[in-house]
């Protein structure tokens, strides 16, 4: 899928994937602490300009259209869960298209502070602090829609092909909450600038059932990013023939 569109007005965005191609790995450890993020975003004015990382919503358009407009449309009331929303506009861009059912959260007490009183006259939107790696607060099975720009990025460093155990812990962690949030039809999406066969791992940890598409999202010809479709499958039921002593599927 390939299309370009102009920048939103009013909105930097920034081309994270070369941020993170040209930061050392100490620094790239550092994006997983809320410490960062808080400092980052300790500057920022309640009616500033926006950093949107990797895409605007405007450049996402092709990519929601399908997989959520299409499948998910405001008349269905989704429930829908951003996951280290940070300052981005997306979910002020989704309720402005009739999305009033969307929940924000982020491990920066700073952000969540300054978004909440940013676009706290709209709407169907609450911004929390929480976790994502341990999201007890959120009921389990209750989100339609899970979205992330960016989160799980922010907790990779290391070798693509081989990544230090605390981030195949960490990531583990994050996908297996994110899991047991969605409904069992529920879809994770995901947007990255990293290829497929580094992240495939990471998605596919254990404890998960996963139905995973991979669309190219276009940029930058030297760096195109990626959005993961990603559904939950409803798990196998396991019965047990008593009579046979046999297990069954």
């Amino acid at each position: 899928m390939q299309k370009e569109t102009p920048h939103e007005a009013g909105v930097t965005v920034e081309k994270l994937g070369y941020h993170f191609d040209m930061m050392s790995n100490e620094e790239l450890e550092k994006l997983a602490h809320p410490e960062f993020w808080d400092e980052r975003y300790s500057t920022a004015e309640a009616d500033t300009p926006t950093h949107e990382w990797f895409r605007t919503f405007d450049e996402l358009l092709p990519f929601l259209e399908p997989h959520l407009f299409g499948s998910r449309g405001p008349l269905t009331n989704p429930k829908i869960l951003h996951l280290g929303s940070g300052d981005s506009t997306i979910p002020r861009d989704l309720a402005e298209r009739g999305y009033n059912d969307q929940l924000c959260v982020d491990f920066s007490n700073v952000v969540v502070d300054l978004m909440s009183k940013r676009h706290g006259d709209i709407k169907g939107i609450e911004w929390r602090l929480l976790d994502v790696c341990n999201m007890d607060s959120i009921t389990s099975g209750s989100i339609d829609v899970a979205f992330d720009k960016g989160t799980l990025d922010a907790m990779i460093h290391g070798s693509p092909w081989s990544p230090p155990q605390d981030v195949v812990d960490k990531t583990a962690a994050y996908i297996q909450e994110v899991s047991r949030v969605l409904k069992n039809d529920g879809v994770f999406l995901y947007v990255t600038y990293r290829p497929q066969h580094f992240i495939m791992p990471r998605l596919n940890c254990p404890g998960v059932n996963w139905d995973t598409e991979v669309v190219v999202l276009g940029g930058d010809a030297s760096l195109p990013y990626h959005g993961f479709v990603v559904k939950k499958l409803t798990p196998a039921v396991n019965t047990v023939d008593h009579s046979e002593g046999s297990l069954q599927n």
